[in-house]
């Protein structure tokens, strides 16, 4: 076999609102497969989880010749590895990539289950304060299930469309539990190894991959970056004492606050004070809402990123990454200075958290890509269903409008939302 890869296929597979994403290094006479991602929190119309996404489990197995070599779950959100699940969902489609043995799982540091076992600290090589982030992350999680319970019913001051709202995040940020476990039982299966990583960290994939180099980029630990565990000032952050993993968090939910209380004898509003009624609970709906915004947030600002160095090819792959995770790689790491340099010629760039704004950065990330515009060379590769997150009359929807014309006006784009209603996946390559 050849030291360095001949070509890279990038094929990125039909789940709608999700990451799917097989990564081929194709060598003289052999290939090695990583699997970025696998799930999905939104089908296109008429496509059903548990019909769908074990037919894309398939399709992957196929692909890949029943052997990967890696998997990458960047992050745990239900739309990036809902599809690793062994329950009915998903139509057990997490079997069938199980079955495939992967010989290595990544995984930010935030995953490792030693860190669930011991408070103090995250994993065996990275300390962290009394105040655990890791256990705030599991106290979201039980938030995000009285949310999404409350939109079961939802109370008079939820309108549809903040129900849908909710609904949507409650379910992306509850803990997928079947997921995980495959996830922590494929990384300790006989022959395999799991990796929980944050920024510098190797990834592991040095022997597997021969004349690839990979660079971990994100997240930060708490030690390299505070950043992580809040948004900054000037994004909504009051919320943020969640954080500091309270017992009261570790109790009962959070959202227990906002449940309703048993029906009593009904007190009339006087007409005089129905427009200040109106308006406070309106306001409640909207706390509620920014509350599970900033999980969701928080959460992507977990995200793996990682870097691939082929022969002249570099290729880049973020998963959801908030800005406070990339501002440590651009900005505040020693290195900083050469990551940038590195990321100025990325040929491949998969866009970041289906297409959301602050995902790709503009001046910290995308306008430092020298390849973009003039012969189109560089390449981007989106995985998106619109109408699913956000507001277009808030500028919050996803795809993003503004970054959507960048991407078509200045590369190469290619996107999950202009495969037509019978195609599985779309590829892109790459010769060295």
């Amino acid at each position: 076999m050849a030291n360095v890869p001949k070509k890279v296929v990038l094929r990125s597979y039909q789940v709608g609102f999700g990451d799917c994403f097989l990564l081929t290094f194709v060598y003289e006479k052999q290939k090695r497969h990583i699997l970025l991602d696998f799930g999905t929190t939104e089908l296109p119309p008429k496509k059903k989880p548990s019909d769908h996404m074990p037919k894309i489990a398939k399709q992957i197995a196929a692909d890949c010749g029943g052997q990967l070599t890696a998997i990458v779950a960047t992050h745990r959100h239900a739309d990036h590895i809902s599809g690793f699940g062994l329950d009915g969902k998903t139509g057990k489609s997490g079997d069938i990539i199980r079955k495939l043995k992967p010989k290595l799982v990544i995984q930010p540091w935030t995953e490792d289950p030693r860190a669930a076992k011991n408070a103090k600290r995250a994993t065996t090589d990275s300390p962290r304060s009394e105040k655990s982030f890791v256990s705030g992350l599991d106290a979201m999680h039980r938030v995000s299930e009285a949310v999404l319970a409350l939109t079961a019913h939802p109370p008079s001051w939820m309108g549809p469309q903040l129900a849908k709202e909710l609904r949507f995040l409650g379910m992306d940020n509850i803990k997928n539990r079947s997921a995980v476990e495959n996830l922590i039982a494929m990384g300790k299966a006989r022959g395999a190894k799991a990796k929980w990583v944050r920024y510098g960290s190797d990834a592991g994939l040095g022997k597997l991959l021969p004349g690839v180099k990979v660079r971990v980029l994100g997240p930060p630990s708490l030690e390299q970056s505070e950043k992580i565990r809040k948004q900054r000032s000037r994004d909504a952050d009051q919320f943020w004492h969640l954080l500091a993993g309270a017992s009261s968090l570790r109790t009962r939910p959070l959202a227990d606050g906002i449940k309703q209380r048993p029906r009593k004898a009904v007190v009339r509003t006087p007409p005089e004070a129905r427009w200040f009624r109106d308006r406070l609970q309106r306001l409640r709906g909207q706390q509620v809402l920014e509350i599970v915004r900033s999980l969701d947030n928080q959460m992507n600002n977990t995200s793996v990123i990682l870097l691939f160095e082929v022969g002249n090819k570099k290729l880049l792959f973020p998963g959801d990454a908030q800005i406070e995770n990339w501002s440590y790689a651009l900005e505040d790491a020693p290195d900083s200075k050469e990551v940038r340099k590195l990321l100025s010629t990325v040929d491949l760039y998969k866009v970041g958290h289906h297409g959301s704004l602050n995902a790709t950065p503009r001046k910290l990330l995308w306008e430092g890509f020298k390849k973009r515009g003039g012969q189109r060379r560089l390449k981007t590769a989106l995985s998106t269903l619109p109408g699913k997150h956000g507001k277009t009359t808030s500028n919050t929807e996803v795809p993003r409008r503004s970054l959507l014309k960048a991407l078509k006006a200045e590369s190469e784009l290619k996107s999950t939302d202009d495969l037509s209603s019978k195609d599985l996946f779309f590829d892109l390559e790459l010769k060295i």
